[in-house]
């Protein structure tokens, strides 16, 4: 699993661009507080090398898939939510995630992390009144 902001990162596939060359269908993870993404560490290597050698050969696009074999459901195993399931009850995970974090920082009395916690939930409450709001 990987956090960022106290969040479980989601994981999907995207694409990201390398000086010049735009690589599809790489796995990602993506904050859902701030939306940082970053490489799948599990391919991160992988993508290093191919989007390398891709601009070295001029490429202008090339698809992830093609060259790297690593089957999705294995990347993404350690993944608590993914982007392909409903946007409203992935949030709904983090909050409850992120709820029971608020309840360990209490018990421990790190108000720092408190703090941090409180701000993370205002946002992803934001998330899901917007989501509900749209579904509605």
């Amino acid at each position: 699993m990987s956090f960022c902001c106290g969040a479980s990162m989601v994981g999907t596939k995207g694409t990201l661009k390398h000086y010049r060359t735009q690589v599809h269908n790489v796995p990602l993870l993506v904050c859902p507080v701030c939306q940082r993404i970053e490489v799948h560490y599990r391919v991160e290597n992988e993508y290093e090398i191919l989007a390398e050698y891709a601009h070295g050969d001029g490429a202008t696009e090339i698809d992830f898939q093609d060259y790297v074999m690593e089957d999705e459901d294995t990347i993404f195993e350690n993944c608590v939510s993914r982007e392909s399931e409903d946007p409203l009850e992935t949030v709904k995970r983090q909050i409850d995630i992120s709820l029971d974090l608020l309840t360990v920082a209490k018990q421990i009395e790190d108000e720092k992390w408190q703090g941090e916690l409180k701000r993370r939930l205002a946002v992803m409450s934001q998330r899901r009144s917007r989501l509900q709001h749209n579904n509605s």
